[in-house]
Formats: structure tokens, sequence, C-alpha cells
């Protein structure tokens, strides 16, 4: 009899290693300290405590990840915010199921001491990487300080943000990280002046999300991600530099001074709770986006993100 107990453990014990469900994640970059609570929820087992086999995929090219997974080719990826409003205007079957980091990230950059705001723009160069939301958000920014657009001199410098700002081929940047290319500048021995594009008029914004396909959106194995990303996010903000060494044990090749740095300055920056949805906020940015031009109608907010309870 004992012997038939114990074949029936062993029989669960294999079913269950079998059960685990598996999930791809697709990044929308590179691995990088923007991904720290994914990499410490890797790092502590959460994602295996929650009966899950996690595949973490960065991307051959950043524009793929959210089309992978319209296409039931991943079961999540990464992507921002502001695309959420053009998938839907575009029909894709994607929905945001969860925030990585709740605040925005982007920021106006210069050395240039004579520039203290967006309102000494006025005459000055502006380098910028691609032609989606930038020019909106440069020509807000400007009229929520009573500066003309039209005044600012706009360079699309190619993703060569702090290389073009260095070289003096632009007075500031718009679109560089606070918690990157700031950081970079500073490890440079230069002293940035770095303003945050949300105190200027720009709405807030989560800067990276989780999207799903609508069609999966509501299987248990997502809300069950979410629920370990949560405990990732937690452990990194209760253990930060012990975080920090595991992953650049982990990934020796990014352990770096700027990736170090940029580990600490992001960690407040998360998420605490992936899985909340602020709707409001999702609508102001959308009206921002109409107002502007954007994209051609509002679409409600159920047709791009959703909260999984």
């Amino acid at each position: 009899m004992r012997k038939y107990a114990v074949t029936a453990l062993l029989l669960v014990a294999a079913f269950g290693a079998r059960a685990a469900d598996n999930i791809t994640l697709v990044l929308d970059w590179y691995i990088n300290p923007d991904h720290a609570p994914i990499m410490v929820a890797e790092q502590i087992g959460a994602f295996k405590d929650a009966g899950l086999d996690v595949t973490i995929v960065p991307p051959s090219d950043p524009a793929l990840p959210p089309r992978l997974v319209a296409a039931g080719k991943a079961d999540l990826a990464i992507t921002y915010q502001q695309q959420l409003y053009f998938f839907a205007q575009d029909k894709l079957p994607l929905v945001r199921v969860g925030t990585l980091v709740d605040t925005p990230l982007d920021t106006i950059i210069t050395l240039d001491k004579s520039i203290k705001t967006p309102a000494d723009l006025k005459g000055k160069r502006v380098g910028y990487s691609i032609g989606g939301t930038e020019g909106a958000t440069l020509d807000t920014i400007a009229r929520h300080v009573n500066l003309d657009p039209k005044s600012i001199q706009t360079v699309n410098v190619n993703f060569q943000l702090t290389s073009a700002l260095l070289a003096g081929q632009v007075d500031a940047i718009l679109g560089g990280y606070r918690n990157i290319e700031a950081v970079e500048l500073a490890l440079q021995g230069k002293d940035p002046q770095v303003m945050h594009v949300e105190d200027y008029g720009i709405p807030a914004y989560d800067e990276l999300v989780i999207v799903a396909n609508r069609d999966e959106a509501t299987a248990p194995k997502i809300k069950k991600f979410l629920g370990a990303l949560e405990k990732g996010v937690n452990y990194l903000r209760a253990h930060p530099q012990e975080s920090w060494q595991a992953f650049a044990k982990a990934h020796p090749e990014l352990n770096t001074e700027l990736n170090k740095q940029a580990w600490f300055k992001t960690v407040p920056l998360f998420a605490a709770h992936p899985a909340a949805l602020d709707r409001s906020r999702y609508e102001a940015y959308g009206r921002f986006l109409l107002d502007n031009k954007l994209i051609k109608t509002l679409p409600p907010v159920d047709d791009y993100a959703i909260e999984l309870k």
C-alpha cells in the first residue's frame, strides 16, 4: 500500500512539473535597468512559484514585440502607453494588461547654461530621435511657456541624442530618458539641465506597459505573471543593492557604471501594482493625441487597456 502511495505522489509531482504555464515575454529593447522588476522576479523564483515558465526575449527590432503578440506568436510584450492608441486605431487585437514604469521618462536635456526652462529654447536647435509624438510634445511644451513653437528649430539626430548634444550639433534634446541619458551625460563630467515633460503641459503617462492579445488577456497565466511581477517590484525596492549585484552577476556584459546608476535611479519609477489601471490618465493622454491630430478618434479605454481583478 505504501508503495502505491509513493508512486501516486511521484505522479502528482511529475504532473505538477509538466503543468507549468509557458509565457513568452518580448521586451521593448535589449535587457536594461528598465526591466529590473522582471529580472528580479526571475531571480527570486516568483515566476516559478506562480507555476510559470517565462521565456524573456529581447527583440531584433523594437517595432516587432506588439505585433508578435497581435499575431499570436508571443504572450506578452513591453511597449509604450503612447502606442496603445495607434494600435486601437489600426484595429490590432492588443490590450494593456500591466504597467512596468508608471511615470514618463522623457525629458528635455541641455548643457547650455542659458537654457533654464523651455521658454529659453527660442531660436535654439532641439534634437529628437523619431517623428512620433515628439512634435506634438514640443509644440505643447512651447505653448505652455508662451513660446511660438515655430521659433524652435528641430533636428532629427537618428537616436544619437547624447552624441549630438555633446558634439554641439544641437542645443538641447527631446526624448532623453531621465534615468539613462541624463545619467550618461553626468558620467561624462557634464552638468545636464533636465526638464521633465509632464511639468510643462504634457499629461502624465505610463512610460512602459505590458500588452497581451485581447483573446488571451484574461487567461489565468497573465494574472499569475502580474502577481509575480509585483513580487519582483517589492523585492527590488526592499533590496536594490542585492538585486543589482545579482543582475550584474547574471549579465556581466551589462555590469557598467551607467547601468548601475540607472538601476538605482529607476527603482522608484516602477509601478508598485503592475495590474492597476488609472483610467483617467489614459483618457487624458488620448485627448492630448486627439487634440494634436495624431489620432482620428478617441477610443474608449476598454478598447486598449484593461485591469485584471
